[in-house]
C-alpha cells in the first residue's frame, strides 16, 4: 500500500491551498484518513481525521486540531481512495510537511494497519 500526497506549494498569509492524499495497493477498506503536520524543530502534530462511515467528519472535537478549527476542512472520496484536506485563511505557523495517514484494511478479516504519505511542504509567507 503507498500513499501520494500532493498539492503543497508556497502561499501568502490568507491564502488557500487543497492537499490531495490517494492510498494505492492492495486494499480492501481504510478506516480512518487524516492529515498531520510537523513544522521544522517541531513534533509531528494531528491537524485533522475523518472517519469511514459517510465519509463524515468526526463530530468530536477532537477531529480537528483546535489551531486549525474553522479554517481547514478534511473531506474523502472512498471510491477514489482519496482524502483530501482544504487550507484557508493560511497563517505563517501554519507552514509544515503535510502528512496524510490511512488505515487500511487489506481484508474483510484483517485488523487495519497504518499507512503514510511522503509529505508535502506548505510555506506561507510573504
Amino acid at each position: 500500500v503507498q500513499l501520494q500526497a500532493s498539492g503543497g506549494g508556497w502561499v501568502q498569509p490568507g491564502g488557500s491551498l487543497r492537499l490531495s492524499c490517494t492510498a494505492s495497493g492492495s486494499i480492501f477498506s481504510i478506516d480512518v484518513m487524516g492529515w498531520y503536520r510537523q513544522a521544522p524543530g517541531k513534533q509531528r502534530e494531528l491537524v485533522a481525521l475523518i472517519s469511514s462511515a459517510d465519509s463524515i467528519a468526526y463530530a468530536d472535537s477532537t477531529a480537528y486540531a483546535d489551531s486549525v478549527k474553522g479554517r481547514f476542512t478534511i473531506s474523502r472520496d472512498n471510491a477514489k481512495n482519496t482524502v483530501y484536506l482544504q487550507l484557508s485563511g493560511l497563517k505563517p505557523e501554519d507552514t509544515a510537511v503535510y502528512y496524510c495517514r490511512a488505515d487500511v484494511r487489506r481484508s474483510s478479516r484483517s485488523l487495519s494497519t497504518t499507512y503514510w504519505g511522503q509529505g508535502t511542504l506548505v510555506t506561507v509567507s510573504s
